[in-house]
């Protein structure tokens, strides 16, 4: 299994957009360093979060980091525009040595689609037609298109290009299962964010893209799957949640009263981190359990962890990571291994 991180780089208060920016730089260099899989940065225009371009920090990683593949987590392609998204992450891969990745969503904040001048109403169909364009500027160089919601192309060449080809695209999603229809019709790979709740109620969702996988002929060896959660590791569960459940709770529950969810207190927090809870948060081993018990019910190919969550300190980050690069990582990577050998048809 896949293993990486992913971040909104919430922006405290008291911390400077300039050291905000300095520490993400250094959490992904050491998700490198660590030999993480994946790193993500995600897309927000807001106050409180730091990255409204992702391919601008992806891109300066590029030139700082050897190995861990670099995405958006992720770009808002509803209110974007399908060239420059491909332009960019293009210039990405160029930089990186191919290790780009898009990670393409509708968005759980709104606040893109009027500042560049969307209407809501059209949410879903912006989404629908912009990926497709997207797709056919990647698999082209030329591109003949028209919609509704864009300029029509003609002919029109696109460039640069990646060293990948085809870049990869994945689909990430928070629960609409028509979003992962459309992802298996499209023989996409597909993201599912899990922040709340029990995980077993994500099973029905997977179960609807593998079997939607298949109904378009595809082999059900090739879908691609990953898990996003919120996850932090300490030298043990007091720690983990000493340096964790407060700044969580802060940021869960600001978004919250923005959207109308109920208030969550500690009790709401221990439910979660609880061992059938969404939340991957405690020591090594609880940590590593948690991914594991997730793989059992999804048999998914990659995990990504948010765990630069809300006014978390970056040294709290920063040894999260590290716990979980060198601790963590070995465990999950061992046992998944050892699964992977048992499902294996004999020779």
């Amino acid at each position: 299994m896949e293993l990486g991180l992913a971040t909104f780089a919430d922006l405290p208060s008291d911390v400077s957009p300039e050291q905000r920016m300095r520490d993400l730089l250094e959490e992904a260099v050491l998700a490198d360093e660590l030999g993480l899989d994946v790193f993500a940065i995600g897309e927000h225009h807001r106050p409180d979060f730091l990255v409204s371009s992702p391919t601008t920090v992806l891109a300066a990683l590029a030139v700082k980091t050897e190995r861990i593949r670099l995405s958006s987590a992720v770009t808002v392609l509803s209110s974007d525009d399908p060239v420059r998204v491909v332009q960019q992450f293009a210039h990405v891969d160029l930089l990186s040595g191919g290790r780009a990745e898009i990670m393409a969503g509708r968005g759980s904040f709104i606040e893109s689609f009027p500042l560049f001048g969307y209407d809501l109403d059209d949410y879903d169909e912006l989404f629908s037609e912009k990926l497709e364009l997207l797709l056919e500027i990647r698999e082209s160089e030329h591109v003949t298109w028209s919609g509704r919601h864009r300029a029509a192309l003609n002919d029109a060449g696109i460039w640069p290009r990646p060293i990948q080809q085809p870049l990869p695209v994945w689909v990430a999603v928070g629960g609409t299962p028509q979003s992962v229809v459309r992802a298996a019709a499209l023989g996409l790979p597909l993201t599912i964010a899990i922040i709340g709740g029990q995980p077993e109620r994500f099973v029905p969702l997977v179960e609807l893209y593998r079997t939607a996988w298949e109904a378009h002929g595809r082999d059900p060896a090739d879908a691609r799957l990953a898990i996003n959660t919120h996850a932090f590791v300490g030298e043990s569960q007091a720690q983990a949640d000493s340096a964790f459940a407060t700044p969580y709770l802060e940021m869960m529950n600001r978004i919250g009263r923005e959207r109308g969810w109920p208030p969550a207190g500690r009790q709401e927090y221990e439910a979660l981190r609880s061992p059938r809870g969404a939340l991957a948060v405690g020591s090594p081993e609880q940590v590593a359990e948690k991914i594991l018990f997730e793989h059992e019910l999804f048999g998914h190919q990659r995990y990504v962890g948010q765990m630069s969550v809300g006014a978390v300190g970056h040294a709290d980050a920063m040894r999260s990571i590290e716990l979980f690069g060198t601790e963590v990582a070995p465990l999950v990577r061992a046992e998944s291994r050892r699964r992977a050998e048992l499902a294996a048809p004999a020779a």
